[in-house]
């Protein structure tokens, strides 16, 4: 890993980009070994020489829902073949968010198994298919949440020797305000933290009171936040319990990285 950059004094071996929130070109100028790009819809892939130009420069993982048309093993994947050789993989099952209805339909586990089959050195993320995932015996791309440490501890404890990533929304700053505007929205979604929040309460800067103690807390269980050092001890900490790669996407945007 680099050694004096943002993005490594903050202990993050890979950057996560979401490319209907930035130009995904911009990252080139990150120094990380690592670039893995959200999938948010065939509107808003990458172009192939885009990935190409990314990678030349780092390990390039574009996500890829088995069971949406282009990408589907067992279907249509006419997407596929626009990839560069250069550019990996991490195959999901698909946000339905981001799935026709007769997508959402299909199964997961055959076509993630044929997926393998064709990129044996792909990354499966584990969101909502988490068995499925595991028996694939692939490198886990799993999501932090408060029981990422538990979790972690329990799969080196019972003999599984595979690569983990963990992804989390990362923010360069210990600002409460500025925490919240970041990644506020995105904590009030996970279910424990939907459940104990008022109803109709803001989940920004704006938040007050128990709402915003609520969010506080909520952001140290499926964020990494603070400034590089602190980030640096969560970081290790993930590292230390098992996790073999950190994954942290800028939730303030590329900029803070770029130093």
């Amino acid at each position: 890993m680099l050694t004096t950059n943002t993005v490594a004094r903050a202990g993050l071996d890979a950057i996560a980009l979401k490319p209907a929130e930035c130009t995904v070109s911009d990252a080139a100028s990150i120094p990380v070994d690592t670039i893995a790009i959200d999938y948010e819809g065939r509107d808003h892939l990458p172009a192939a020489e885009t990935l190409r130009t990314l990678s030349r420069g780092a390990n390039v993982l574009l996500t890829t829902p088995v069971r949406a048309d282009g990408f589907d093993p067992l279907g249509d994947d006419s997407l596929v073949a626009d990839l560069p050789d250069a550019v990996g993989r991490v195959l999901v099952a698909g946000h339905p968010a981001y799935l026709t209805d007769e997508e959402r339909e299909r199964a997961v586990a055959p076509r993630l198994g044929a997926a393998l089959e064709a990129e044996p050195d792909a990354w499966v993320g584990t969101e909502s298919v988490e068995r499925i995932a595991m028996a694939t015996g692939a490198t886990q791309y799993d999501l932090l949440s408060r029981s990422t440490d538990r979790e972690l501890r329990a799969l080196r404890s019972a003999g599984f020797d595979g690569d983990i990533a963990v992804y989390a929304p990362t923010v360069l700053t210990d600002d409460e305000n500025a925490l919240l505007d970041a990644v506020g929205t995105y904590v009030a979604r996970r279910q424990p933290v939907a459940r104990a929040l008022p109803e109709d309460t803001a989940t920004d800067a704006s938040a007050t009171g128990r709402a915003r103690e609520i969010l506080l807390e909520a952001v140290a269980d499926y964020a990494l936040a603070g400034t590089a050092a602190e980030l640096r001890k969560q970081t290790d900490s993930l590292r230390a319990t098992g996790a073999t790669t950190v994954v942290g996407y800028p939730a303030q945007g590329l900029e803070p990285f770029l130093a």
